[in-house]
């Protein structure tokens, strides 16, 4: 409990009954609107509490800079009196970089509730009010969770060594967010440490968290630690990105596209390519997305051929803003849901290919294990080609050629699906060399699979060909 909170709580005299229960809030708020139309705002939300018909202030977030829909890491801790009206206000302000006071800040929005509203909903949604009581666009999520018995703290600290260089003219500004699976697989941010400004080997200051917060006192509870920075491909309109286009001179990304999508597109008789990007933010809102269509058609990903893709790829660049981190997991899901759908019809005759291009180490390992293990049960296999200078050691693993590969949980592949190649391998080498070896395995994993089903071929003209997946 923070000195403020205890001080306003002594005036209000919260201490003189005993507590039925200590309760955890966290923030988060949506679509704030700022004033000053030349830039985001830096939101900070105050909580308070009233008394005999006053407000005193118990606890404020940290600042986030430019953010319309900020997820704040500060908890507040209360207690919670089942019996007592307990009246809560939340003010939004925009706390101007110059300075912290909230003097000169900008509110832009409040809003009024009970402790128990909150307790009996967990989840508590309200719009935030104007000046003048108007309902704005802006609204506050607060999450509340009922803490145990176990008061114990845990001391973490981080580090980090080598990471990429996502900036052109400085080095990376990394930081870190640790977030927690809650019991409905929802994932809650716990802590988010200080950036390090150029720096490709932070330290972030040590730091205590309770394990209720941290993972509510179970020891068994998932946590994801992500590292937060801009693009590993850099800047496509610099020569120095991976995403470069040149006029003359395909980059790495198309040539690895083109060497294995001519050859998979003659098993295509329709010769239509969904193609999925992902770790960018895209427009309208530019929200991080893993699965967007390249074309932005979402009801109609599909390219016509593999020139088809490269013009969607080349006109989707400009208007992304390339940022991460590397997640390959859901675009695994989301062709696994086709084969899955194909699989249950009673002549499962389309096989689905899954091409994914990427220049990072793959950041959902654990994740991305699960839904290729997953996949091995479906007409599909995926190919994983490396681009870039990056150490793609873990890469292997998901391969499976030295040996069987397992979901977290230790459940095994039924079927090797998966075939990593290195681009770098070959730099020099033809474009029918690298689809040769990208493709080696491909006609064995179909014959696997209709085998293990025990699905027969049939004569040309019955049936229609497979689609394959460009990413």
């Amino acid at each position: 409990m923070s000195d403020i909170y205890e001080s306003a709580a002594n005036s209000l005299g919260l201490f003189n009954s005993p507590c039925l229960t200590k309760v955890e809030l966290r923030v988060a708020c949506k679509g704030i609107s700022d004033r000053d139309t030349l830039s985001k705002p830096d939101p900070c939300v105050v909580i308070k509490m009233q008394s005999h018909g006053q407000w005193l202030e118990v606890d404020r977030t940290e600042v986030i800079r430019s953010c319309i829909n900020p997820t704040f890491s500060k908890v507040f801790t209360l207690d919670f009196y089942f019996e007592e009206v307990q009246r809560l206000r939340y003010e939004l302000y925009d706390i101007s970089s110059s300075h912290n006071g909230m003097r000169e800040a900008d509110c832009l929005g409040a809003m009024e509730c009970t402790l128990g509203q909150i307790i009996s909903q967990r989840k508590f949604t309200k719009a935030l009010l104007k000046q003048g009581n108007t309902v704005g666009k802006s609204s506050i999520m607060i999450t509340a969770e009922e803490l145990t018995g176990n008061n114990d703290y845990v001391e973490l600290s981080f580090s980090a060594r080598k990471l990429d260089d996502k900036d052109f003219f400085s080095k990376s500004d990394p930081f870190l967010e640790i977030y927690r699976e809650n019991d409905d697989n929802t994932q809650q941010l716990v802590h988010r440490t200080e950036t390090v400004m150029n720096n490709l080997n932070p330290a972030w200051k040590t730091f205590k968290t309770s394990l209720n917060s941290l993972c509510s006192g179970d020891h068994e509870r998932i946590l994801k630690v992500a590292i937060d920075f801009t693009a590993s491909n850099g800047d496509p309109r610099n020569s120095c990105s991976l995403h470069y286009i040149h006029p003359y001179q395909p980059n790495e990304y198309l040539k690895a596209l083109v060497a294995v999508g001519e050859i998979c597109q003659d098993y295509d008789s329709d010769k239509m390519f969904p193609a999925f990007g992902f770790g960018a933010r895209i427009p309208p809102d530019f929200k991080v997305s893993h699965d967007f269509a390249v074309n932005f058609n979402e009801d109609n990903p599909e390219c016509a051929g593999i020139q088809g893709v490269v013009e969607a790829y080349q006109n989707c660049l400009p208007k992304i803003q390339l940022y991460g981190p590397t997640n390959i997991a859901p675009i695994i899901q989301k062709v696994a849901n086709f084969a899955s759908e194909e699989m249950h019809t009673k002549e499962a005759m389309q096989y689905f290919i899954l091409l994914i291009l990427t220049d990072g180490v793959i950041t959902d390992m654990a994740d991305t294990r699960e839904a290729i293990v997953h996949a091995s049960h479906l007409p599909m296999s995926v190919i994983i080609v490396g681009v870039g200078s990056a150490d793609f050691t873990d890469m292997e693993m998901l391969d499976g050629d030295d040996g069987i590969l397992r979901s977290p949980k230790g459940e095994p592949v039924l079927r090797d699906i998966v075939q990593f190649v290195p681009f770098r391998n070959f730099k020099h080498a033809s474009p029918a060399a690298l689809a040769k070896s990208v493709l080696a395995e491909v006609p064995n994993q179909v014959v696997d699979y209709y085998n293990s089903k025990g699905i027969k071929p049939k004569c040309p003209s019955e049936y229609e060909s497979s689609r394959t997946f460009g990413h």
